[in-house]
């Protein structure tokens, strides 16, 4: 295994004495009294004095509207780049839809597709976008993939509905939480109703394509307890034929505060879900009918179930422990039908697949404050999965889930286990200069025992164990200066752990001997900008990235010894993205009076990068544009709110073109039936929603999604492609008490 060589020795030496150095100032600031004064019995003993950053526990300061506070609980985020949306200041978002959550949140992007089930982000071009699997998306800081290191994939997604905030975290994201690239979607939950014993909130909307949803709360306090509990189910017939789905879930909180130095959680999620796939489509079939259907049998079917204790202890003023432990699991289930042989006009036959993980793990973290505003954290994750994936060949096109009378087509028992120790500190000094030092070590292990193996392979099973241990380092400076600004530095490391299909693919003949043994993806990313409110009204952020990814995994033939078309996978792609990133939000009616109800603001946020291979094993690449990498990324939009009266948003999204393989070349031929462009089309949508206060109690709900009908598509492969979401309307009330 290669030795990782990002940050250079002496620095991480000198961050390492940073962190471990022993304390160089008091952690309280109290006047001081001489020797003398002590033996004097009438001496009068002064108050004890904490000192700390002004308004750093103040979430009403107006930057705390766009951005994470400094340090939040046991997460540093001073010098890290972040943005959050607080769900309160936005319209519901109702449906599939998910545009209008991240409509405000720079950079990131979102791949639409018309079935729910898959959540599809990416950054930066960082990886493709399908599943999110170079993205870390977590759930009040659980990792929501349905394996966090062996299979980082998201198949479920939680209801805007139960969520208070999202926040977005760049550089640095992975010394907080861990593996893939940056940046971290940390989703955060409503949080129960802490002034009277019952609230309650119900939903129901009706809108295109045979919606219906409804989403139902009761949450209070009443003592030392708190509670929350929700249900929730929405249905719809899709847009395209097997494009159904229905969607069930629920959620429960209980809380219990004893005092107020302790408090307990127990949290569940639930989720269930089954969609129709309605299948890829070549260009020459999206363009002349975008509803057209490959595959009318193709099934899908997702559960999720995670449990959480968690438990915050106040040791004192200044000491905090936040720790978490959780245990789900999640089955993704689906029916393909086969491709029928040459001289079969039709499928008779399909493939029932299984793919099931059971998870737990452990995140304890403590924040000490010391000095004048200066805060130490230190913790430790651990993370264990087992994900049998299990296929078999089955008579017909329509077997059940629960079938497994078909013959055994694929068999792989599967593991991960995942640890991590990480500091952090964040030292103030004099002129509002601060500087954080961060140190994370990361060991992870893959296990893979294959059985049954598709016929059509002819390498040997899978049988491997690897391991891997990955130092991260980073370093954060900035400076606040006039009103409100403040300038950030930051340069830290990431990296993309190995996956199962990293050291034994199911489907190809990947070589199975020690040979195919890559390492871990690496990252280093740089970032420098300034953020502020310097006026009352405006918040802007602006900043320059530099990302270098090293040894991306590609595949490679075996050798000459090896069986024909056997591969191996080995770390010989190393690519550079870099661009700008701003976003400026301006609220004309709070310009006026800072203390205002009524928010009426213009919005917007634009990503530039330019990305290139700097390295690769295929010659025809090297300077080629990874894929999905567009040259920019903008959004743009208008709010106009007054609490508890009216939210109204109009915002719209436009997406470079962008190639969908690194070859930057099409698949097939042009003409041809199979077709595919080398280049996914830019595309602008635009979406409008808006809550009605019409009773204080009584809400009415309404919005439509891409406004002008655009025919566009995304998400794209070498297989085909699958159309956006086309014009959609929604209405709906809700009632809450």
């Amino acid at each position: 295994m290669k030795t990782t060589q990002i940050v250079p020795g002496l620095l991480a030496l000198a961050i390492a004495q940073a962190l471990f150095a022993p304390a160089i100032a008091r952690a309280d600031d109290v006047a001081p009294a001489d020797a003398a004064a002590d033996a004097q019995s009438n001496t009068t003993e002064l108050p004890k004095i904490n000192v700390r950053e002004r308004g750093l526990h103040d979430d009403t300061r107006p930057k705390l509207q766009h951005i994470m506070r400094e340090v939040d609980g046991p997460i540093i985020t001073v010098t890290k780049k972040t943005s959050i949306t607080k769900l309160d200041t936005i319209p519901t978002v109702v449906d599939n839809n998910n545009r209008a959550l991240f409509a405000q949140t720079p950079g990131i992007f979102y791949s639409e597709q018309q079935s729910p089930g898959q959540m599809n982000l990416s950054y930066r071009g960082i990886g493709n976008p399908q599943e999110s699997e170079f993205v870390t998306v977590m759930l009040d800081g659980i990792p929501l993939m349905s394996d966090w290191i062996g299979y980082p994939t998201i198949y479920t997604f939680p209801l805007p509905q139960t969520l208070s905030e999202v926040q977005l975290i760049r550089g640095g994201s992975s010394l907080l939480y861990g593996p893939e690239p940056p940046p971290v979607v940390n989703l955060i939950s409503r949080k129960p109703v802490a002034d009277r014993e019952l609230a309650g909130y119900t939903e129901n909307v009706a809108g295109s394509n045979g919606l219906f949803a409804t989403f139902n709360q009761l949450s209070g306090t009443s003592g030392a307890w708190d509670y929350l509990v929700d249900a929730h189910y929405r249905t719809s017939d899709g847009e395209r034929d097997n494009g159904d789905s229905d969607l069930r879930g629920g959620d429960l909180h209980l809380g219990y505060r004893p005092d107020d130095a302790a408090y307990y959680t127990f949290d569940f999620h639930a989720y269930s879900l089954e969609t129709g796939d309605p299948g890829k489509l070549s260009y020459p079939q999206f363009a002349a009918d975008a509803e057209t259907v490959t595959t009318p049998h193709n099934e899908l079917w997702t559960d999720r179930y995670v449990a959480i204790l968690g438990h915050d202890r106040k040791f004192d003023a200044d000491t905090e422990l936040v720790a978490k432990l959780w245990y789900g699991y999640q089955d993704n289930a689906s029916r393909s039908q086969d491709r029928p042989p040459p001289d079969s006009p039709v499928p008779t036959t399909s493939t029932l697949q299984d793919d099931q993980f059971r998870f737990g793990g452990l995140d304890a973290r403590v924040v000490h404050h010391w000095g004048r505003g200066n805060a130490f954290t230190i913790g430790t994750t651990y993370y264990h999965s087992d994900a049998p994936f299990r296929q078999w060949t089955m008579q017909g096109l329509t077997p059940d889930r629960y079938d497994r009378d078909g013959v055994p087509r694929l068999r792989q028992e599967r593991s991960t286990d995942y640890g991590a120790v990480f500091a952090e500190n964040v030292f103030r000094f004099a002129g509002n200069w601060h500087f954080v030092p961060s140190v994370r070590l990361e060991r992870e292990n893959v296990d893979i025992d294959e059985t049954v193996k598709p016929s059509n392979l002819t390498r040997d099973l899978v049988n491997r164990s690897v391991d891997h241990t990955v130092p991260l380092f980073g370093l954060g400076i900035g400076n606040d200066f006039g009103r409100g600004n403040e300038t950030y530095f930051n340069v830290s490391q990431g990296w993309r752990p190995v996956r199962y299909f990293d050291i034994g693919s199911p489907f190809g003949n990947l070589a199975a001997g020690s040979i195919n043994d890559p390492d871990p993806t690496h990252v280093l990313s740089w970032e420098a900008g300034v953020h502020g409110t310097p006026v009352d009204g405006l918040f802007y952020d602006a900043s320059l990235f530099w990302v270098n990814v090293k040894d991306r995994i590609e595949s490679q033939p075996a050798g000459p010894d090896a069986p024909p078309n056997n591969t191996i996978n080995v770390n010989t792609g190393d690519t550079r993205h870099r661009g700008f990133e701003g976003q400026i939000d301006y609220d004309f009616l709070a310009a006026r009076d800072p203390k205002t109800t009524q928010h009426l603001s213009v919005f917007a946020n634009l990503s530039l990068l330019n990305a290139e291979f700097t390295s690769t094993r295929n010659p025809a690449n090297l300077g080629n544009r990874p894929a999905f990498s567009p040259k920019y990324l903008a959004r743009v939009g208008l709010s106009w709110r007054e609490d508890k009266h009216y939210k109204l948003a109009l915002s719209a999204v436009s997406v470079a073109s962008q190639y969908f393989q690194d070859s930057n070349l099409p698949a097939g031929t042009a003409g041809a039936a199979n077709y595919i462009p080398a280049k996914v089309p830019s595309y602008t949508v635009a979406d409008f929603s808006a809550d009605w206060w019409v009773l204080p109690q009584l809400r009415l709900l309404g919005g439509v999604s891409n406004i002008a009908d655009r025919k566009y598509y995304s998400r794209v492969f070498s297989n085909g492609l699958e159309p956006g979401i086309g014009r959609t309307f929604y209405a709906g009330a809700s009632y809450e008490f």
